[in-house]
């Protein structure tokens, strides 16, 4: 029976799966699924292990990444520094791509987080780092065939009738080829790189060490928490290098989607059920269209807006309502069905909230669609971003976050830097870090927002928010009133703290995405054009202190 013929399977009763797929998954049946809550458990316990912080950092690794990282700055100086603008970011981007790519899976996990960031990070990083999505150099097929003889203890060629020599996409972890069943079906391979584990874990301790020493160095540092990034580092990697708890993940989102009705538009390929291991990972193979192919999405009668419209309710509902979502949203792990429907790919990272936070996600939530300001920084104490005893007036207080919206496109550079500066030394001091579910949270959100660039740029924003407020309110009012005591009504919505989040105010009555890149592109052109005026003014006064080697200027710069 070819998978062109296959009836309608079963298990889409239970999980958002294709209609027709090769095989049927029954949870009970599933052996490789046998004691993994002890195996998370075990690999979650690893990461206190891996990120201590040790008296002497490791030696042999830091010497290397120094070098190689060092290596790929001195070149940029000398080849590209000098050009400034787009020519020195591109070259300097490059050549960090490259040295992330030779440092190995930690550092290419790094990048692919950053390019991640579209709004965020300089757009040249951002697109050079997307090449560390899925285009890392591939391992020699013979390292790939000796792996999954290991993990399944038999002869490729009793498993599978066809596998391509050459990947399909290579990354951080793993990389996956092509391959056809000796029963016929058709699926892709994911295979887990040789010595992965062992340099993850040099790469650990290496940044364990230097993380204590980076807070409060640089601001954006700082809010980051380095511990805490090394640590969420330590907690997605160490789950992604046991492939079974991949696939339970797959089920896990799969059921979500499925419990909230979102099969009807976002799919989840099938794990196998016999051929999942702690490096192998066999699935069903889906095709459709690259999730940047908004044109031909549209040729072939795909609504593009109305694809990311259901991924961000999707994964909102994911969050808030089950606290279960795909912890990795980039270009490289969607594409488009030709039915519309939209395929999650690569569940290695799934962010898993516990009780506790969930909630504390909800009232977030809900505070900003009800522009509750002291509940909003309620809920973000209660997930980590402040400490529990912050006095919540003061923060209010500090950070004006009750008075009127300052439009930053009306803003002169300086008075846009020194806002900037303000809050920033107002949550230093306040304590604010990012905590590793909200990191993943932010990221997925980034995406979703650049994605609008491409398949929705008309979209109204202030009428698409409102309208997913009031599809929460109709459709999960009840569940979320039982959950927060917060009745949540279409009334109760209020679109004025999406405005103020973004820098407009209230008269501002529609806005496209088109019209929010073009406030972005002005405000990162006067940025720029401060900075620029800032360098020449030290060229001149270098200049006028005889070259700037006696000047105090130049002794200043030198210490």
């Amino acid at each position: 029976m070819t998978q062109a013929t296959l009836p309608p399977s079963i298990d889409t009763e239970e999980f958002a799966f294709t209609d027709n797929g090769p095989w049927a998954i029954n949870e009970g049946e599933l052996r490789w699924k046998v004691g993994l809550d002890g195996v998370r458990c075990r690999a979650r316990a690893q990461v206190p292990v891996l990120t201590h912080p040790g008296f002497l950092p490791p030696g042999r690794r830091v010497i290397r990444t120094g070098r190689i990282l060092g290596t790929a700055l001195f070149m940029w100086r000398w080849k590209e520094k000098s050009a400034g603008g787009e020519v020195s970011r591109a070259g300097v981007s490059k050549r960090l791509r490259v040295a992330f790519e030779r440092l190995g899976p930690t550092y290419i996990k790094m990048g692919q987080i950053i390019s991640s960031g579209e709004g965020i990070f300089p757009p040249e990083l951002v697109k050079e780092f997307r090449y560390l999505r899925d285009r890392v150099p591939a391992e020699p097929f013979e390292l790939v065939r000796r792996t999954i003889e290991e993990d399944l203890g038999v002869p490729l060629e009793a498993v599978f009738a066809h596998i391509d020599r050459t990947p399909i996409a290579a990354a951080s972890i793993a990389q996956v080829h092509v391959a056809t069943l000796i029963t016929g079906e058709e699926v892709v391979v994911k295979v887990q790189r040789p010595s992965v584990a062992s340099s993850v874990s040099k790469d650990l301790q290496a940044m364990s060490w230097f993380a204590p020493h980076l807070v409060g160095r640089i601001p954006i540092s700082a809010l980051a928490n380095p511990p805490a990034l090394v640590e969420l580092f330590a907690e997605t990697i160490v789950e992604e290098l046991d492939f079974r708890l991949e696939a339970e993940n797959m089920l896990d989102t799969a059921r979500v989607l499925r419990s909230t009705n979102q099969h009807l538009t976002m799919v989840v390929p099938r794990p196998h059920p016999t051929l999942v291991t702690k490096r192998v990972l066999v699935q069903e193979r889906l095709s459709g269209f690259m999730w940047d192919d908004a044109e031909g999405m549209r040729a072939a009668g795909i609504d593009t807006e109305a694809v990311v419209r259901a991924s961000m309710v999707a994964f909102l509902e994911g969050v808030m309502l089950h606290g279960v979502f795909h912890g990795d949203l980039h270009g490289g792990n969607l594409f488009v069905l030709a039915d519309g429907r939209v395929a999650l790919l690569d569940h290695g990272i799934t962010g898993r909230l516990d009780e506790s936070k969930r909630l504390a996600f909800l009232r977030l939530m809900l505070a900003g669609t009800t522009n509750d300001v002291r509940l909003q920084v309620q809920s973000l104490c209660q997930l980590g971003a402040l400490p529990l005893d912050t006095d919540i007036d003061a923060v209010i207080r500090d950070l004006n976050l009750d008075g009127p919206v300052k439009d930053p496109t009306k803003m002169t550079p300086d008075e846009l830097i020194g806002e900037i500066r303000d809050i920033t030394k107002a949550l230093l001091g306040y304590g604010a870090r990012m905590p590793k579910e909200l990191m993943l949270y932010v990221k997925d959100l980034l995406f979703l927002d650049g994605a609008m660039a491409t398949h929705a740029p008309d979209l109204d924003l202030f009428k698409t928010i409102t309208e997913i407020a009031m599809y929460f309110a109709t459709e999960h009012g009840a569940r979320i009133a039982s959950d927060v005591g917060m009745a949540v009504t279409p009334e109760s919505i209020n679109i004025d703290a999406f405005k103020a989040s973004i820098g407009v105010s209230n008269d501002v009555d529609t806005l496209t995405y088109a019209d929010l890149q073009e406030r972005r592109a002005l405000i990162s052109k006067r940025m720029e054009g401060q900075q620029q005026a800032a360098r020449a003014a030290v060229k001149e006064a270098s200049r006028s202190t005889g070259g700037g080697r006696r000047g105090p200027l130049a002794r200043l710069r030198r210490s």
